[in-house]
């Protein structure tokens, strides 16, 4: 007895939520592989940040495994989970005159290999680890120990990028994101006067 599919989901990225929260969305994970190395590099590289001490009394070993782990974390969310999960690239050209520019590329047709729970994983990985990793820089900072310094830098730097550049591939590479932020903050102010006024 075979059951059909509805084919008709649409994906529901996080920045979406609330303009598409009527619409039904694909549960399944399609690339189960690329979830699992979008976050299995952010999770190693902050366990080892945390508990390297305890297990391992080289601060040189520690600092490499850590760096190797971002740097594969950056490779890999920038080259592959970033396209697979929610359509999305973006990267460096140079031109023939010799000029850098930067492109960010986001789908303009229907997101039929992408779904809502990967588009979530994606987002909620992309995020969350940039405020871990600035979070240990204050605690680096505010606790002395001025070795681990730049390794935690270059975390905030790596995961950064990424969620940089996948933030201006989402929104568009012509959007200011501080257009982006006054607008959102606006409608924000704007629902909260309107709620104040019904009340």
């Amino acid at each position: 007895l075979l059951i059909p599919q509805d084919t008709n989901d649409e994906d529901v990225s996080l920045f979406d939520a609330e303009e598409d929260a009527g619409k039904r969305s694909k549960k399944n994970i399609k690339h189960p592989v690329a979830s699992f190395f979008h976050l299995f590099f952010r999770v190693s590289a902050t366990l080892v940040y945390l508990f390297c001490e305890l297990v391992s009394g080289s601060f040189i070993a520690s600092m490499v495994t850590i760096i190797l782990l971002l740097s594969c974390d950056f490779w890999t969310v920038k080259n592959i989970t970033g396209r697979l999960m929610v359509g999305l690239r973006w990267w460096n050209q140079v031109d023939d005159d010799g000029q850098s520019r930067w492109v960010f590329e986001s789908p303009l047709t229907s997101h039929d290999q992408t779904s809502d729970s990967e588009s979530r994983i994606f987002w909620l990985g992309l995020i969350v680890c940039p405020v871990i990793w600035g979070i240990f820089a204050f605690s680096t900072l505010f606790s002395f120990k001025i070795k681990w310094m730049p390794v935690v830098i270059m975390g905030l730097v790596l995961q950064g990028a990424n969620l940089y550049g996948y933030v201006r591939c989402k929104v568009g590479a012509k959007t200011s994101l501080k257009n982006m932020a006054t607008n959102y903050f606006g409608r924000q102010f704007l629902k909260q006067v309107r709620g104040l006024q019904i009340k």
